[in-house]
């Protein structure tokens, strides 16, 4: 608890210390005796009695002084319709009326409620609060004499070379220049396992340093490193309002104005009308009445409930290692029916790797030396995946003169041997025999002094995750499933069929993608949503087109966090279904507290109007709803079975 719930804590229980010696003495001298004097109001005889009226103002004025306070100054600033004021104006008619003892009890239970939902609030800013740890304090940077300062993260340049002790936070986006160590990216993706950095890996702020010392060279300011963007995202989502928040604020804006003049009503036109037709009027009764009708229509359980679910809902999802912009966002996102996705670094690694080899006429380890050595100076990832499946250090002594054909292949000199490895097209071009290969992927041909030698198979591994990840998205209702990819059609529709997506397109340019997911909407109605699942960096026009944008692999990934709704603090496939998941829990919580609220709202509100509800009905119709309706909305937390 914080100070404030502490000493809302602490009135609550002098109040309630006050007030049970009151409530036993009257029930001893009897009700009667209590309200034994009276006075005249409009020819009615008003119970009272000084003393107990002195007694009972003391914890109502323990317990109810802040809220006086409030509506006051509400009045003052013409802006008197709200919560407070109906308190106010309740409690203290019914103490005028004689009833001390629901009047001190109607404000004890209000703020009873009040600090269950500020409790209840708290709980779920927690999971935001755990996430803003993150934020680092300080970064050590080495002077000249190698003395470790710490200095403010906003005044490292880049290019620094800052040192991340154990237990430390990484401060800035950087690469590692020295010593390795395991990471912990648990405030960022959720996940408990930790990651292993070494010399030449990219690592980013926020990660927690878990063992070695490492020295990393940045690679950005700190108000462009990842940390300050998901903070910056994470503090601005509450801005994003979703239809269901808005509608609230507008209802609360009529509704309360208008209880307040039904209350009014309520109180003088049945005794005027009674006293046309020659009945009693019964004054006090219609005051009393009234008094319970405001009570009842006090609107805190939506006003409260509902940002509070989509709050709790950010927050859970968050801690889930799912960054949801704005409740606007999460509620767009529970209708999502077409599930779009980008192919590479989405459902697959977005790495090459060696995959198969295959018509070999010479061991796979030294055919895979001759492609490694031959390729050693190209830059194509397809040249990285050969040297890496090597395994080994070049020595550049053994390459003589290399030849590189544009959209063919290279021919280089490795240990005097001519070496020529591309596609089919060098083969051909070179008049050499080769095998053709029917298997995906990027096929390299090998031929060493114009003798073929085999082919080597390189392919995008798929994601483990990605084939479950779509059997999740269909088992929650998602009706269609759609690949885009600039890559060839039978790579394109391997990797679909292995997956279970309905739908691919293949060889496309970023502006197909665009007209593709625009005829997809096409095909929605107004209530059903497409959500594109990409990268964050070529996708950044199709993440901004579709009615929720989700970046997939966005850890440091500057255009993913600019241009997606929903940030994936990792690679998994399987967090987009999670996303959707907490969603429709939210919205499905949200929907629950609209229908239970206005429902017992209603029903209590005519009840109180002809009389049969009391001031107790009238405590529970307020409090109780409030507080049922939290409780329902902190279940949106509870995100880990989803």
């Amino acid at each position: 608890m914080n100070k404030k719930q502490k000493k809302a804590l602490k009135r609550i229980i002098i109040t309630i210390i006050l007030l049970i010696p009151l409530v036993v003495v009257g029930k001893i001298i009897g009700e009667d005796n209590i309200k034994e004097g009276s006075f005249l109001v409009a020819g009615h005889f008003i119970p009272y009695n000084p003393v107990f009226l002195v007694l009972y103002l003391i914890p109502y004025i323990v317990i109810g002084g802040d809220i006086l306070k409030k509506a006051w100054k509400g009045i003052l600033k013409k802006q008197v319709f709200d919560e407070n004021f109906l308190m106010a104006v309740a409690t203290i008619g019914a103490i005028a009326l004689g009833e001390y003892e629901e009047g001190v009890a109607v404000m004890l239970f209000y703020q009873i409620g009040e600090l269950f939902q500020s409790y209840a609030v708290g709980k779920s800013r927690k999971n935001i609060s755990e996430l803003m740890d993150i934020r680092p304090d300080y970064a050590n940077v080495e002077d000249e004499n190698g003395e470790l300062n710490q200095v403010d993260p906003d005044e490292v340049a880049i290019g620094t070379v800052i040192v991340v002790k154990p237990g430390e936070k990484v401060p800035i986006d950087g690469i590692v220049t020295e010593g390795a160590s395991s990471l912990n990216t648990s405030a960022l993706t959720g996940e408990s396992v930790p990651r292993e950095a070494k010399v030449g890996d990219e690592v980013i702020s926020g990660c927690i340093n878990l063992s070695g010392l490492l020295k990393i060279k940045t690679t950005k300011e700190f108000g462009e490193s990842t940390v300050s963007k998901i903070l910056d995202l994470v503090e601005n989502a509450s801005s994003k309002k979703s239809k269901s928040e808005n509608f609230i604020s507008r209802f609360a804006h009529y509704y309360t104005p208008a209880v307040c003049y039904g209350a009014l009503a309520l109180a003088i036109l049945p005794p005027i009308v009674l006293a046309i037709i020659g009945q009693p009027a019964n004054v006090l009764t219609w005051i009393y009445r009234a008094l319970t009708f405001l009570v009842i229509s006090c609107p805190c359980a939506l006003v409260i409930s509902i940002p509070l679910s989509f709050f709790a809902g950010i927050g859970g999802a968050s801690n889930a290692g799912v960054l949801v912009k704005g409740s606007n966002y999460l509620e767009t996102l529970s209708q999502a029916d077409i599930v779009v996705f980008d192919k590479t670094g989405t459902m697959t690694q977005g790495v090459f790797a060696v995959a198969d080899i295959h018509h070999n006429t010479i061991p796979e380890d030294e055919l895979i030396e001759y492609a490694a050595y031959a390729e050693n100076y190209s830059t194509h990832p397809i040249s990285k995946s050969l040297k890496q499946a090597y395994g080994k250090e070049i020595d550049k002594s053994r390459i003589g003169e290399v030849e590189e054909i544009g959209g063919h292949g290279v021919i280089a000199t490795v240990d005097g041997k001519k070496v020529a490895a591309g596609n089919i097209k060098l083969m051909r071009k070179l008049n050499i025999d080769c095998e053709d290969c029917h298997s995906v992927g990027t096929i390299v041909h090998l031929a060493v002094d114009n003798e073929y030698v085999g082919h080597v198979v390189i392919s995008d591994i798929i994601k483990p995750t990605a084939k479950e990840a779509i059997e999740r998205l269909k088992s929650s209702g998602v009706s269609r499933t759609v690949m885009l990819t600039g890559d060839a059609k039978a790579t394109a529709e391997a990797v679909a069929k292995e997956l279970g997506i309905d739908e691919v397109h293949s060889e496309l340019l970023p502006a197909d993608k665009v007209s593709i997911v625009e005829s997809l909407l096409g095909e929605l109605d107004g209530k059903k949503k497409l959500a594109f699942v990409g990268d964050g960096i070529n996708d950044a026009p199709v993440l901004s087109r579709a009615d929720i944008g989700i970046a997939m692999g966005a850890l440091g990934a500057d255009a993913a966090i600019e241009a997606a709704d929903v940030v994936l603090m990792d690679d998994d496939p399987l967090k987009i279904s999670k996303a959707i998941r907490i969603s429709r829990k939210c919205l499905k919580i949200v929907y629950e507290n609209i229908y239970f609220a206005i429902a017992i709202k209603i029903l209590c509100l005519l009840l109180g109007a002809v009389g049969i509800a009391n001031m107790w009905l009238a405590i529970f119709a307020d409090v109780g709803v409030m507080v049922l309706a939290v409780l329902n909305a902190i279940r949106t937390l509870n995100v880990k079975r989803l």
